[in-house]
């Protein structure tokens, strides 16, 4: 068993995994995301005191398919391309999709979460992991820059503070030569509510950068492709399978835009 000591932000990767390992273990799974359940059962920590059940998990794997297919759909275009999954903490992604070879993926994000990543999952071609903070932007001469690149980046943005966020965004743009940005993000309206969040509530995480406009990046070099509000992030096949309680959830949210718009995905060329 790895036992884990983490704090704060970091902690709540942990919560993201446990949600995934959740849904895994369910006979109507929507990620099937076997490589998530397999680490938490190798992992030595008390998940329980996260407060995450098979409800709330359900908000981490609608967003998740959705970025998953975002993705999926760009990887389909450029087979040869570069990915950069920044603050990646304990996600699968890279084994859900399972890129081919020609994909060269670099998972990123601190030295200790990364290093539990590598005990944990296996090696696979084209496959390659940074020990770095997001923020401590010398980790980019890693990376080539001579082709397409798609950048994902879930539960990221809103720890990071205008400033930061803005100046990673303006440093991507101007590294790659093209490609797309997939994350999401929260409003002002989300990042106040941080403290009806049962998972950032308990780690004692403080959220920080709210987008009320996905407009707002284009001033650093990107061009809005699309956005999902929460409510769209779930097809009614999957909606159909998620419990009582999240179907109500999003019912209800629905009718208040405000709310809709708490959680967002957006997608921006460059």
């Amino acid at each position: 068993m790895e036992k884990v000591r983490f704090t704060e932000e970091k902690e709540t990767m942990l919560g993201t995994l446990y949600g995934r390992a959740l849904d895994a273990r369910r006979a109507d799974s929507v990620l099937a995301d076997t490589a998530a359940d397999e680490a938490v059962r190798r992992i030595d920590y008390d998940f329980a005191r996260l407060g995450v059940n098979q409800d709330t998990a359900m908000s981490v794997v609608i967003r998740a398919r959705a970025i998953d297919e975002l993705v999926r759909t760009w990887l389909a275009e450029h087979p040869d391309a570069v990915v950069l999954h920044l603050g990646c903490g304990m996600d699968s992604r890279v084994f859900r999709l399972d890129p081919p070879a020609s994909v060269s993926w670099f998972d990123l994000d601190y030295p200790d979460v990364i290093a539990l990543r590598e005990r944990l999952y296996p090696r696979r071609p084209g496959y390659a992991t940074i020990g770095s903070s997001v923020t401590d932007l010398a980790w980019l001469d890693q990376v080539p820059a001579d082709r397409p690149t798609l950048i994902v980046a879930e539960g990221l943005t809103m720890y990071l503070t205008a400033t930061t966020g803005t100046e990673l965004v303006r440093r991507l743009v101007g590294r790659f030569p093209s490609g797309r940005l997939v994350c999401d993000f929260f409003s002002t309206l989300g990042v106040k509510a941080q403290v009806v969040n049962p998972v950032v509530r308990r780690s004692k995480a403080k959220l920080h950068w709210g987008i009320d406009d996905p407009h707002e990046l284009e001033r650093y070099g990107l061009r809005l492709v699309s956005c999902l509000d929460a409510t769209d992030w779930a097809p009614p096949d999957v909606v159909a399978r998620l419990p009582r309680a999240s179907r109500l959830a999003l019912r209800a949210s629905a009718l208040i835009p405000p709310l809709r718009r708490m959680g967002r995905i957006g997608e921006w060329t460059f």
